[in-house]
């Protein structure tokens, strides 16, 4: 056994293997999530777009995007070096800390395959298979790469410079998954009827097996991040699981008392929000800041959905309204409930910490986001200009599984759903199948 090998820890390294297949099931569990919320002409497609982000995202991460991540800083803390491109140099004697540098590679790379699914939501029933082909790598290296590289990359200015705090991902995966869908909601426009026709989720069974597989994956997402089997993971496991309750039970209450009635999809949607919020202070705050921080998510992302209606946006599975909101949300609170017992120095506002802490915070979220926001919308607007990012106008209104992959989710999926199907935007496939 070589020397580098001895400095591996099992029990470190069984953890974080768990936990790396922990945060692999959660883009299954969002394919779930956001398959059930959208009408059944669209399930397969929704599907689709997460599944395939995780393909694309591995083969763009084992190519270069972990060097550039986190390879030794090359340029003021912007971006990695390619040492490690193809993963050259990295042997099973690797370490990274007291784990496999092979191990924590592909931990990292879970978590950029979620970021890139997440954005699906933002542009539902309305967005070319093809163009999300092209757009989910292209995005993955120059948008969450480079964050990645800021946050958690070794001489990163977000973490090294700056000094702000994030223990699991709420800048590098929730604020850039939600800035970015923002920019492609905007890139495409709004859904045909949108403001006019119902569209409600189709199946809320769907959605809430979909949201507790979410749930599930959290824990190796939040707790994996202490990359071992410590009083840390602990301490960010139980985070976890309570502010994903109190998330649950802020958005029903404001549900409760504004429509008089507490929703399947709400119940969701608040467990949801108050795991987005606690992703990146999971690792920073108590049990109570935990609390805090969960309720305060899915009671203001419980109003933030509406805002679509509001500012004329078409995020179709509030992506901004839970992500966006609830990432900032949690990134900010850092600066107000941080405690020295979890950072090992740094306080927050209410611990005697004073405001030093949470101004970080809020610089590096207001420059992850407008970094995220403008840098997504002029890959959208480049691709939409030579590919075309928009379905037709036909396709969209048949329902993008049928017209994309020939394939429908129910026998019953076209039918009570818009306008009859006409015979040109059936594909060949499933007019030999309908003949059959």
């Amino acid at each position: 056994m070589s020397l580098a090998a001895q400095g591996i820890d099992t029990g470190d390294t069984a953890w974080l293997l768990a936990a790396t297949a922990l945060v692999l099931l959660m883009t299954p569990g969002l394919a779930l999530f956001y398959g059930g919320m959208v009408r059944t002409k669209s399930v397969l497609n929704m599907l689709m777009m997460s599944f395939v982000s995780i393909a694309l995202v591995t083969v763009v991460w084992l190519a270069a995007g972990y060097s550039l991540a986190f390879g030794d800083d090359t340029f003021g803390g912007l971006i990695g070096n390619l040492k490690h491109a193809g993963m050259s140099g990295l042997g099973p004697d690797s370490v990274h800390g007291t784990v496999p540098t092979l191990l924590f590679a592909t931990f990292q790379l879970t978590f950029a395959i979620i970021t890139a699914a997440l954005i699906s939501g933002a542009i539902a029933d309305r967005a070319k298979f093809g163009a999300w082909l092209v757009f989910v790598p292209v995005w993955a290296l120059l948008v969450y790469v480079p964050v990645a590289h800021w946050v958690w990359g070794p001489g990163g200015w977000v973490l090294d410079k700056l000094g702000a705090l994030d223990f699991a991902g709420g800048l590098p995966v929730e604020i850039t998954s939600g800035a970015s869908g923002l920019a492609l909601a905007l890139v495409l426009g709004p859904r045909l009827g949108f403001k006019k026709d119902a569209m409600r989720p189709h199946n809320l069974p769907m959605v809430v097996l979909g949201a507790g597989l979410l749930w599930f994956g959290w824990f190796g997402f939040n707790a994996g991040s202490a990359l071992g089997a410590n009083g840390l993971a602990a301490a960010a496991f139980l985070n976890t699981l309570a502010a994903g309750c109190t998330g649950l039970l802020g958005w029903l209450f404001v549900e409760q008392r504004r429509d008089g009635h507490p929703t399947t999809l709400g119940a969701a949607s608040g467990a949801v929000a108050g795991l987005v919020a606690i992703t990146p202070s999971c690792g920073s705050v108590s049990l109570l800041g935990a609390l805090v921080v969960g309720l305060a998510a899915g009671v203001v992302c419980s109003y933030a959905v509406g805002w679509k209606f509001r500012l004329n946006y078409d995020d179709s599975l509030d992506v901004v309204g839970v992500h966006l909101v609830g990432g900032v949300i949690g990134t900010l609170l850092i600066g107000v409930f941080a405690v020295k017992e979890m950072t090992g120095g740094t306080e927050g506002l209410l611990y005697g910490g004073g405001l030093a802490q949470l101004g970080k915070q809020l610089v590096a979220v207001a420059a992850v986001g407008a970094y995220a926001f403008l840098v997504t919308y002029g890959i959208g607007k480049l691709i939409d200009r030579t590919l075309g990012f928009r379905a037709d106008e036909e396709h969209e209104h048949t329902g993008l599984d049928l017209t994309v992959h020939a394939e429908t989710a129910y026998d019953h999926g076209v039918l009570g759903h818009g306008a009859p199907v006409s015979a040109s935007a059936v594909p060949s496939a499933q007019k030999v199948k309908t003949q059959a």
